[in-house]
């Protein structure tokens, strides 16, 4: 749909050069009725340039006239003869000669880290086609043997903000296809770790820990016996005495 351009510029003229109420010129330009009245007191819009539309191909005179006559009248804009450009289809994207040869190593890194993806989606994210797609999936590419996984980002093949609105695409749309009954998939818990017994080198508690394993090899509760402490004649045997008799 067209728009009015300079629609202040515009404002100023018709209140300098037309007899037309401010609420006609205010719906035209698309302004409040008050701050119409005010650039006609010179309240606002003081340095702005006044815009003829008829030059400028948005009014005719016959337009203004009618609605002169008619208070009740609502100017129309004026059907541009111009050609407008042809919007061009969206297409696959253009890639420098100097990266098509990324593309591989894209879509493998695709295809391993954000399996949600389609291959519709991959092809408009990187500018590839879906027969691409397919041999580096089936490794069937001629140069498969040599790829390495690297994201579009890093390659340039894209920009940050666009691999993420695809992937955030593609998690609501897997979330709609998922069954009512089916949560959604989450990684799987982390078991509790079994906490280690602190090893304490302290000599207290090696002499506890030796005394248990005592115990635990003699049995339930064995005394243990203890060697006889010697005498004074197993250390001194006593000598056979010497006749001192002369």
């Amino acid at each position: 749909m067209a728009r009015l351009l300079m629609p202040k510029g515009t404002a100023v003229w018709l209140v300098d050069n037309t007899t037309m109420s401010f609420l006609q010129v205010a719906e035209f330009c698309g302004l409040h009725e008050l701050e119409v009245q005010a650039i006609a007191d010179d309240e606002v819009a003081i340095g702005i340039v006044g815009q003829d539309p008829i030059t400028g191909g948005q009014l005719t005179r016959e337009e203004i006239e009618r609605c002169e006559r008619d208070p009740a009248g609502r100017l129309e804009l004026a059907k541009s003869d111009i050609p407008q450009p042809v919007v061009r289809p969206k297409g696959p994207r253009y890639t420098p000669v100097s990266k098509r040869a990324d593309k591989p190593d894209a879509i493998a890194w695709l295809l391993r880290n954000q399996p949600d993806l389609t291959d519709a989606q991959i092809g408009r994210l990187i500018g590839t086609t879906k027969p691409t797609i397919t041999a580096v999936r089936d490794r069937t590419h001629w140069n498969s043997s040599n790829l390495t996984p690297r994201s579009p980002v890093e390659v340039g093949l894209c920009t940050h903000q666009e691999l993420r609105a695809v992937v955030v695409k593609a998690a609501e749309k897997a979330a709609k296809n998922r069954p009512a009954g089916q949560p959604p998939e989450s990684p799987a818990p982390l078991e509790a770790p079994v906490a280690d017994t602190p090893v304490d080198n302290s000599p207290a508690e090696e002499s506890a820990q030796e005394a248990s394993m005592q115990e635990s090899l003699l049995g339930d509760g064995a005394p243990i016996e203890k060697p006889p402490e010697p005498t004074v004649e197993d250390l001194w045997p006593s000598a056979t005495p010497n006749s001192d008799a002369s």
